[in-house]
């Protein structure tokens, strides 16, 4: 995830302090890790320094110090650019999920066999996936974006909840030749 471009996306609707963006940010990737407001404030840190965001004001309006910032030309050629070349597919093998089934089975613990990390894995990807499926974007008061990035959470979860079956089938059928599995 480029959180550059995500804050100069944010920040492309108009001046805009740390607090908008981190909320704006949750309502456009509901499911989503929520943005750390550290992450904010150290991504716009560099982003001015780089000349891709400016200070406008400094406001109290009574609270906290805030300060407003806002997007710079250099910084709506980056964004521009950043959506200008396409995204590069997933499928590396170094998910976490792909890592810790591979090391499951490379490792062959007794106290944490591969097919109850298979097997845990599965299960917490169909509770991801019926909670998604369960959210009410009408309550919710979902906007296209939202709902695109929804169903693209669920699709992802639909194949790797078929990549865990087949993994589950071949557990399920391979010969158990210890020199296959990896060191002890």
């Amino acid at each position: 995830m480029s959180l550059v471009e995500l804050h100069l996306a944010l920040l492309s609707s108009g001046p805009a302090h740390g607090y908008d963006l981190k909320r704006e940010y949750d309502a456009w990737f509901p499911d989503a890790k929520p943005l750390p407001f550290g992450q904010v404030y150290a991504t716009l840190g560099r982003l001015v320094r780089d000349g891709l965001a400016q200070v406008v004001e400094t406001r109290s309006e009574g609270g906290p110090e805030r300060t407003v910032y806002t997007v710079t030309d250099a910084g709506r050629a980056r964004l521009r650019e950043w959506l200008a070349e396409p995204a590069p597919p997933a499928v590396s093998g170094t998910e976490d999920l792909v890592r810790k089934t591979v090391v499951a089975l490379r490792t062959r613990d007794p106290d944490r066999p591969v097919s109850a990390v298979v097997g845990d894995q599965r299960a917490a990807h169909l509770r991801r996936l019926r909670a998604l499926a369960s959210a009410d974007p009408a309550v919710a008061g979902e906007d296209l974006g939202s709902r695109l990035a929804r169903r693209y959470a669920a699709l992802h979860l639909d194949a790797d909840l078929r990549w865990l079956d087949e993994a589950a089938a071949a557990l399920e059928s391979r010969p158990h030749h210890p020199d296959q599995e990896g060191p002890r």
